[in-house]
């Protein structure tokens, strides 16, 4: 907590800033409130040049291999057709293509947009596809590709697998992958030292056996295993898919999958035609794609806890009938969140949340019931990120009350469950990785600061409740375990804290930084973490508290670039609304600073300034999904403003009542 400060009435804008600041969360809890959907949040992801290329090679190769059901035959032209128009208008001036419509050209994007172009015979886009090429020349090409991604091989192989398919490249330029190994049991899988990353067992399969087919190795002994691993292979690719069809729901691997299987000759199977189904179904009404269907449980786990951040209490929880009414008096869908519920939750959101829970050992990971992914959709793999999340924002909720005797039952069993899973996927190094514990050899599967800082946060806000738990659920694990795996879990986090101060997030970036690294994001969830913990007059805590300082921008916002443009800001680096946000709660919430600091206060009249100006839907492409592809989501603005704003009206409160007693 902040200590009072006498200096309150002496800053000269900070009590004048008060009623603003009061205004500005209402107008962003009131835009928060009026996007959910029944009691939930769906979000929107961003359109994706990447996706919707992928997407358009898969359907093309679909009717090259006559793999489309005539029924479908038409639907299937036209979103080729569509695409194709879609990425000729959305080329970058320098002729190549970002994965988001705000990001930079890249030449994997740029690659795969030249691939999908050659395959449809697009002829429109013969001028546009010069410049495409040129661009890809200009950068490097394979070199650059190779540059980009090192050692890993999960997005390099299906980029050049695309590009062989389309007659871009020699499929003496694809490394075979031993789609072979996927034949041992799952949980030989980390032992196996894979080339790919643990979620990328599908294209694995799919173009192993494509790269088999086309180009088989010399080797006949190989050759004989590799022949007779593709039946049984195949049968894992089906195991894994989900009932969607899309694999992870994500529209670039489901499409690699399914033009690799075109391609060989095994488009009609069960498996690639619920791929094609999946893409069918999942373009975006401009006949985009986007990088994954949705991110609706992560970002419900987020609002809620942004929701609570305003108060010290939990939120209280109703199961009001009839349903509330809206501003115009009428009545709305029960569930329906609105804005004189600003510290209720709906009890249909915690069901719905509480649904989202993983309950049966994952096909696709091989991960133990409990987690949480980050959709509801059947293509979620349980992590820990979303698990976390889900954990934080159960606990931001009051279940104390006797009409609430089932779901506060209901509740902690499902905690229970998710502490157990998360404590038992902790790696050796003491950090937390995703997916599956132990594989940690390429990116995105190693531990993560911001995943372990999470985890912790996690445990923390039950510990007090741990012997409730105890009573209701077996499942519970002990506080010694806890304690152990806590203790590991800072130390983790201390050892991997930069020179500079800052924390590296895994699944976070900035396309700005010389790295694509984003410190901002990552040292603010850690610090977090150390508020919580009671641990902020730390070293390390201190450390990071200080780069937030330093790094604060011009404008007095956080992070952004020239990349990021909102309307009305002339600076040269425009500042985000959703780094700045995270700067400011864990300035704020970490207790390293007083409330009425320059940093603090220049900080939150930018974010001020920028929801009065209409900015609060700019979302900012600092999303990675896998492989480093970048996103941006249309509530993470709304959320981390949301929560920043609450975290400062909390703390002026709470200075405010001891300063005046």
């Amino acid at each position: 907590m902040f200590a009072p400060t006498p200096q309150l009435n002496d800053h000269g804008h900070a009590r004048g800033l008060l009623p603003e600041l009061q205004r500005t969360w209402q107008v962003t809890l009131d835009s928060l409130l009026s996007q959910s959907t029944s009691g939930h949040w769906q979000g929107q992801l961003s359109t994706s040049a990447l996706s919707t290329a992928t997407a358009v090679s898969a359907i093309v190769l679909c009717q090259k291999h006559q793999a489309i059901p005539a029924d479908w035959a038409e639907d299937a032209a036209t979103a080729a057709e569509v695409g194709c128009h879609w990425l000729a208008d959305h080329q970058n001036s320098d002729g190549g293509f970002g994965d988001t419509n705000r990001s930079y050209s890249n030449i994997a994007t740029s690659l795969l947009v030249a691939a999908a172009w050659k395959l449809t015979g697009f002829q429109t886009a013969s001028a546009r596809s010069q410049q495409a090429h040129q661009y890809i020349e200009s950068v490097g090409k394979w070199d650059a590709l190779r540059r980009r991604y090192g050692k890993d091989k999960t997005f390099v192989v299906p980029i050049l697998t695309n590009c062989a398919l389309a007659g871009l490249a020699d499929w003496k330029q694809v490394p075979p992958l031993p789609f072979e190994a996927a034949w041992l049991p799952q949980s030989w899988y980390r032992l196996a030292r894979m080339p790919v990353v643990s979620y990328a067992i599908p294209a694995l399969v799919a173009m192993g056996q494509a790269r088999f087919h086309f180009r088989p190795p010399r080797n006949p002994l190989l050759a004989i295993i590799r022949k007779q691993a593709i039946a049984p292979t195949l049968r894992v690719l089906r195991k894994m898919q989900p009932a969607s069809g899309g694999y992870l729901e994500a529209v670039p691997l489901t499409s690699f999958v399914l033009m690799s299987l075109a391609a060989v000759g095994r488009g009609q199977l069960p498996v690639a035609q619920n791929c094609l189904r999946f893409l069918l179904n999942s373009r975006l009404a401009d006949g985009s794609w986007p990088i994954d269907t949705n991110l609706a449980t992560w970002l419900t786990s987020l609002s809620i806890t942004a929701i609570s951040r305003r108060s010290s209490s939990q939120l209280t929880v109703t199961n009001s009938s009839p349903p509330p009414k809206s501003r115009d008096n009428s009545p709305e869908p029960a569930g329906t969140l609105t804005t004189s519920s600003a510290q209720v939750i709906p009890a249909t959101t915690l069901r719905w949340l509480l649904s989202c829970q993983h309950r049966t050992r994952h096909p696709f990971t091989g991960a133990s019931p409990g987690g949480w992914g980050w959709t509801d959709l059947s293509g979620a793999v349980p992590d820990a990120d979303d698990t976390p999340a889900a954990l934080l924002a159960l606990a931001s909720v009051d279940l104390s009350t006797p009409p609430l005797a089932r779901l506060h039952y209901q509740t902690c069993v499902a905690v229970s469950a998710g502490l157990r899973w998360l404590v038992e996927l902790q790696n050796r190094d003491g950090g937390w990785p995703t997916f599956c514990r132990g594989w940690g050899t390429l990116p995105f599967d190693r531990s993560g600061t911001d995943l372990t800082a999470h985890a912790l946060r996690a445990f923390h806000v039950w510990l007090p409740k741990l012997d409730v738990l105890r009573q209701i659920s077996a499942d519970t694990p002990s506080r010694a375990l806890f304690d152990r795996a806590m203790r590991r879990g800072q130390a983790y986090i201390e050892k991997h804290q930069r020179a500079d101060g800052s924390w590296i997030p895994l699944w976070f970036g900035n396309q700005d930084d010389p790295a694509e690294d984003n410190p901002i994001y990552g040292t603010a969830k850690v610090l977090l973490a150390y508020a919580d913990l009671s641990r902020a007059s730390s070293s390390a805590a201190q450390q990071g508290l200080q780069y937030l300082i330093c790094t604060q921008n011009a404008d007095g916002g956080w992070g952004g670039g020239p990349s990021v443009h909102y309307t009305g800001t002339e600076a040269e680096k425009s500042s985000s609304l959703e780094e700045t946000s995270l700067a400011l709660e864990a300035l704020i919430q970490c207790g390293g600073v007083t409330m009425c600091t320059p940093t603090i206060m220049r900080g939150l009249a930018w974010l001020i300034s920028t929801i009065t100006h209409g900015n609060l839907l700019q979302s900012s492409p600092i999303g990675f999904y896998f492989a480093k592809l970048w996103y941006h989501e249309q509530l993470y603005p709304t959320i981390f403003s949301l929560a920043a704003l609450g975290t400062a009206l909390k703390h002026w409160d709470e200075t405010e009542t001891v300063h005046s007693g």
